[in-house]
């Protein structure tokens, strides 16, 4: 029941950081920057994997996407690369996780569902290593940009987006943890046995007793001794 638990909540923490993973894609503020003026803010800039653009004080929004992948910086393209990745590794993981849980009546027997498990959880880690690596890197280059003295283009800051992918990666490793340390619980679990005990299932006989001659093969009764209360 425990180990069953214990799956449950892991295929819970899986699915969710793969939700916020895959959320962070379309999300706009990968990276954002305002200029503000004496009472009001005049424009925020922000920008994402695939577009950057501008809003006014009005709340209008002019946007220009990426002309070409291949013109690309290069940490875009590897960021693009490493969220689609951990996309895809979120949802092979959830698949395996509904086939090895116990609760589920597919996989096979309880050995084979247990492996099955614990390659969904290498799965979950690894889409939570992609996405932690992935938002790393582009905030690596926010900063890097940020505090360069030399660096006199537009500064950004740390946009909502990434602190999202952040969370949703540690969820999927946590859970795809629990996933492997799952299989090692369920072999620690000692399975239920019914020992056979040859002394005590032996059917007691009646003692017979066979007489001195050798061409008796007759057995006879014992003597019965009775107390002299039976006679009472």
């Amino acid at each position: 029941m425990a180990s069953s638990s214990a799956e449950i909540i892991a295929f819970l923490l899986g699915i969710s950081g793969w939700v916020l993973v895959s959320s962070t894609l379309p999300t706009d503020y990968w990276k954002v920057s305002s200029i503000d003026g004496t009472v009001i803010t005049t424009a925020t800039f922000w920008a994402n994997l695939w577009k950057t653009c501008v809003t006014d004080s009005t709340g209008v929004s002019n946007c220009k996407d990426f002309p070409s992948m291949l013109a690309l910086d290069g940490y875009i393209q590897a960021c693009r690369g490493l969220m689609i990745a951990a996309v895809c590794l979120g949802f092979f993981g959830s698949v395996f996780a509904l086939v090895g849980m116990k609760c589920t009546k597919v996989g096979g027997s309880d050995q084979m569902k247990s492996k099955i498990a614990c390659l969904a959880g290498m799965i979950f880690i690894l889409c939570g290593l992609s996405a932690l690596t992935g938002c790393s890197l582009y905030a690596h280059r926010i900063t890097s940009e940020f505090f360069d003295p030399t660096y006199i283009a537009q500064k950004y800051e740390l946009g909502a987006a990434l602190f999202i992918g952040w969370a949703g990666a540690s969820l999927c490793i946590i859970g795809g943890s629990i996933f492997c340390f799952s299989i090692a619980e369920n072999n620690k679990t000692p399975r239920m046995g019914y020992g056979y005990n040859r002394a005590a299932s032996m059917i007691s006989s009646p003692t017979k007793v066979y007489d001195g001659s050798p061409d008796s093969k007759m057995p006879k009764s014992p003597p019965k001794h009775f107390d002299k209360n039976a006679y009472v």
